[in-house]
């Protein structure tokens, strides 16, 4: 690896002034394209090349998948290293290996020597620049398999510089339009970027013309292209979740995961390690069975207390706030449901509201601390027609005492609309265990 690009130590930043240095990249906005993610690559000697990586796309369910997948591959004795994006309340959260957050002193050194590569004239945008970070940390610390999320789209995502040893696809549903296009079939097509010729691909998509999309894609690249309900089987009962794969058939699993919309995410997640053991990492059905009850993913379906019951959620678009709303149906028994709502402005507002006001006693509508948050008094004004007795508060500190104060021991309180409102509650709940650690 080149040893060519150094920071000079009058220009090393500390940590916080790192990371608000890297958040001031964002200003650049979001722009699609390989070459700058390449280009850092390159000036560090290609840390990429070689090493083993998995890469999950999809609209909803990433997160979920890698969580599973890292799990099971750290019960089978790997060290496993972690992308993800955003973050919840710490930076640090977006690079894990086994289960570690990354430390404050290696993220300032890692952007320090970044920032050295950088084109002063030309920089890189903030997910450019985060890619570039992981792909050199996890190399570095040399992990045995890295599992990278991509960020928005698949095609010319950031994350697509790798050569995975599988691809997984989540699902598809209409999201970032100004993005990646308008229509269901544009959005395909970017995520179906991620294919690579050769490469297995497993899939959980269920539109019949998103499925024949990426046989297509998949056929011109001479990659095997597996699917979650035809060539990967699962059910869900009473006494847990039934797997009936190509290679292995498993009964009763438990999974960490809360949330019905978990057992498709496990039959995918899976479904991949059946195709990642043919390609050198075998594991147990014991491994599997421990990985898959051991999963654990911070803000998804997260019952933060009990008397009242507290739940918080990110899900931040129409399909993963439904499924929210299912699970609070099916899983939780409660006598009033108090909801406490803070999403961003860029969202599908009206689409989020009506997923799961409906099904609220009360609701709260409030913001995180965040530039892209919508207005809480909007959000009310757009949930009027839904019936649903509500009231804006511009502090959700506020809202969550506010709700909480309302509450009898057997009411559910949810807590959702997006990452940064989950986020900002964790730190309200327990400031210790989720310290922010940058005010962005």
């Amino acid at each position: 690896m080149k040893a060519s690009i150094k920071s000079h130590n009058k220009d090393n930043m500390p940590y916080e002034r790192a990371i608000e240095y890297l958040f001031n990249l964002q200003k650049f906005g979001i722009k699609f394209g390989l070459s700058k993610t390449e280009n850092l690559l390159e000036a560090f000697g290609n840390p990429h090349s070689g090493q083993n990586y998995i890469h999950i796309a999809g609209t909803n369910g990433k997160g979920s998948v890698a969580t599973f997948m890292g799990s099971i591959l750290e019960q089978a004795g790997y060290r496993v290293g972690m992308y993800v994006s955003p973050h919840l309340v710490r930076f640090t959260e977006r690079f894990r290996i086994n289960g570690e957050e990354i430390s404050r002193e290696k993220t300032t050194e890692l952007l320090n020597e970044l920032r050295g590569a950088f084109n002063p004239d030309e920089p890189p945008t903030f997910f450019e620049a985060v890619t570039a970070m992981a792909i050199l940390h996890f190399a570095r610390e040399k992990t045995d398999i890295a599992i990278m999320e991509v960020g928005m789209g698949g095609r010319l995502d950031a994350t697509n510089v790798i050569t995975p040893l599988v691809t997984g696809i989540t699902n598809i549903t209409m999201e970032h339009q100004e993005y990646l296009g308008n229509r269901l079939s544009h959005i395909a097509r970017e995520k179906a970027g991620v294919i690579k010729t050769g490469v297995d691909v497993v899939t959980a998509v269920t539109q019949a013309k998103v499925i024949e999309q990426f046989k297509a894609i998949a056929k011109q690249r001479g990659a095997p292209l597996w699917r979650v309900g035809k060539d990967i089987k699962y059910r869900s009962t009473s006494s847990g979740f039934h797997f009936f794969g190509q290679t292995r058939n498993m009964k009763s699993l438990e999974l960490g995961l809360r949330g019905i919309h978990q057992a498709r995410n496990a039959a995918l997640a899976l479904g991949m390690m059946e195709r990642l053991e043919t390609k050198g990492f075998p594991h147990t059905t014991g491994q599997i069975r421990e990985g898959l009850k051991k999963a654990d993913w911070p803000g998804r379906m997260q019952v933060i207390r009990k008397n009242p019951t507290i739940l918080l959620d990110g899900a931040h678009n129409a399909a993963a706030v439904r499924a929210l709303a299912r699970t609070v149906q099916s899983d939780f028994s409660y006598h009033k449901m108090i909801l406490v709502m803070g999403v961003m402005a860029d969202k599908d507002i009206a689409a989020l509201l009506r997923a799961i006001v409906p099904i609220s006693d009360q609701v709260f509508y409030t913001r995180p601390v965040y530039s892209r948050a919508a207005d809480p008094r909007v959000l009310m004004e757009r949930a009027r027609p839904l019936n649903t007795p509500g009231e804006a508060i511009l502090s959700l500190g506020d809202a969550i005492e506010k709700a909480e104060r309302m509450a009898s021991s057997k009411d559910l309180i949810v807590i959702c609309g997006s990452l940064f409102t989950v986020g900002e509650a964790l730190t309200i709940f327990d400031p210790v265990r989720y310290k922010p650690d940058n005010p962005y």
